[in-house]
This record gives C-alpha cells, sequence and structure tokens, in this order.
C-alpha cells in the first residue's frame, strides 16, 4: 500500500473503481489513470521536455487530461503555479487527485473549462508559458465511439486547432511561449493557423520512431508576436533497434 508522505493517509483511498498509481520515474512523483479512458503517451512527456520556463513563470495546460503535464513540469521547471484546464469532468477530477497525492496543491491547479471558453476563465495576456497535446485527427478518420473519453482526446470532438491556438493567443502574454505536440502529416495547416493568430513558430523538432522511417511526431515552440524565423532543430530519434531506446530519450524519461 502506498502512503502520502504529508498525511499518511492510504492513497489508494482515492482511487476509483477501475484505476491505478503509476510511478512516473522522476522524484517520486506519480499520477493517478485508469486504462478503460484515455492514458498519456510518448507525446505528452516529450512536449513536457521539450517546453521551457523560466523561474517564477506561470504556465497553463490546454486540455490537460489527466494532469501529466504540469505534473511533470513541476519536477523539470521552476514554474511558480501550473494550471491544467480539461474539458471532461471525469478526467479533471483524476488529474486534481493526482496533483494531492503528490502533494503539489501550492504549485498546480486543475479547472473544469471548454479550450473555447478559456478566455472567460482567465484574464487575457495572464500566462508567461502555454503547453497543448491537442486531439490530431480530423473529421471521421478512425473515430469510433464519438461519446467517450479516448475519441474526445484523439479527435476534435469538442475542439480544432484553430480552438486551441486562438485561446493560447489570447492568454499568453507578448512574447510567451505556445508549446505543442502534433502529427507532421497536418504541419502546412498548424503553422499557417499559428502565424494568423500571431504565434510564430520558433523551433521545430521531428521525433522519428526509426531513423529510416518518417517522423510521427513534431514539437514546436511559439513565440507570440516574434518576427519570423525558424530553427529546424535535428532529428529526435525514439528507438535504436526494435525495444531499444536512443540514449537521448532515456534521458529525456528518466534524467
Amino acid at each position: 500500500m502506498i502512503y502520502e508522505p504529508e498525511t499518511g493517509r492510504p492513497a489508494d483511498q482515492d482511487l476509483r473503481p477501475g484505476e491505478k498509481i503509476d510511478d512516473l520515474q522522476r522524484d517520486g512523483l506519480r499520477i493517478i489513470q485508469d486504462p478503460d479512458r484515455f492514458c498519456f503517451g510518448m507525446d505528452a512527456v516529450l512536449l513536457s521536455w521539450y517546453a521551457q520556463a523560466r523561474p517564477g513563470s506561470r504556465a497553463l495546460d490546454l486540455g490537460t487530461g489527466t494532469g501529466i503535464i504540469p505534473i511533470l513540469m513541476s519536477s523539470r521547471t521552476g514554474c511558480a503555479s501550473l494550471t491544467g484546464l480539461e474539458i471532461q469532468q471525469e478526467s479533471a477530477d483524476m488529474a486534481a487527485r493526482s496533483v494531492r497525492l503528490n502533494g503539489l496543491e501550492d504549485r498546480i491547479l486543475i479547472r473544469q473549462g471548454d479550450i473555447r471558453e478559456a478566455a472567460d476563465l482567465f484574464p487575457a495576456a495572464s500566462f508567461d508559458v502555454i503547453t497543448c497535446n491537442p486531439p490530431y485527427m480530423i473529421g471521421s478518420h478512425g473515430l469510433v465511439g464519438a461519446d467517450t473519453s479516448k475519441a474526445i482526446a484523439r479527435h476534435e470532438i469538442l475542439c480544432t486547432f484553430e480552438d486551441v491556438a486562438a485561446a493560447a493567443a489570447r492568454l499568453l502574454r507578448s512574447r510567451g511561449h505556445f508549446y505543442l505536440v502534433h502529427r507532421p502529416f497536418r504541419l502546412a495547416e498548424i503553422i499557417t493557423v499559428l502565424c494568423r493568430h500571431h504565434l510564430e513558430p520558433k523551433r521545430m523538432r521531428l521525433v522519428y520512431p526509426f531513423a529510416d522511417k518518417e517522423p510521427n511526431m513534431v514539437l514546436l515552440d511559439c513565440v507570440l508576436g516574434a518576427a519570423s524565423r525558424l530553427t529546424v532543430e535535428k532529428p529526435l530519434i525514439v528507438y535504436e533497434a526494435p525495444g531499444r531506446y536512443t540514449r537521448e530519450i532515456l534521458d529525456i524519461y528518466y534524467q
């Protein structure tokens, strides 16, 4: 049985049927997840690593799910506060319980709400850093069970990328950073939408499963109101052989 260090209360008292506690292998952090709902993947881990924040920064994660990105960023950055916005009540509740489990209530706030209404939930220009791991798929491609939490997380059912970019532009301070992870097949559209909202892509890194395969993720660092100039960084390779991570991926996960 796992016990919370400050309260001595069994952590599994905060679990609902079907949920489990996963060790994040970093500074003792843990997260509550339900395998029947949407669990975080490598894209969230890479985004939390790619995002940079100066000490004292205020950060917001749009569509935070179970809170994985704010929780990891609490260890990797010196952010004074991190807020996670999540529309699904069950996921927001799970994220809030994970925050309590890690004793991070003084740094992380979870709010239930719609990205499309984020401008009404937070003051304009109130964040230094915004992150988002948005739904990747549009239309009905691969869509099964549109009312499920997994479908909402993967498909643009409740918000579009345009909604995400508009919210980020509204809530970022001038020259604030917007970090996101997405799929390369939508890159032309993504950059067009970002520039329309004055979120200028400044850094881009493509993620390849293997060195000889096509990239399946793209990491972007955008700056509100910046001049146009994009640096394409060296590729990030996930596997050096089947089932064996590259040294850089291992460093991202465990250092």
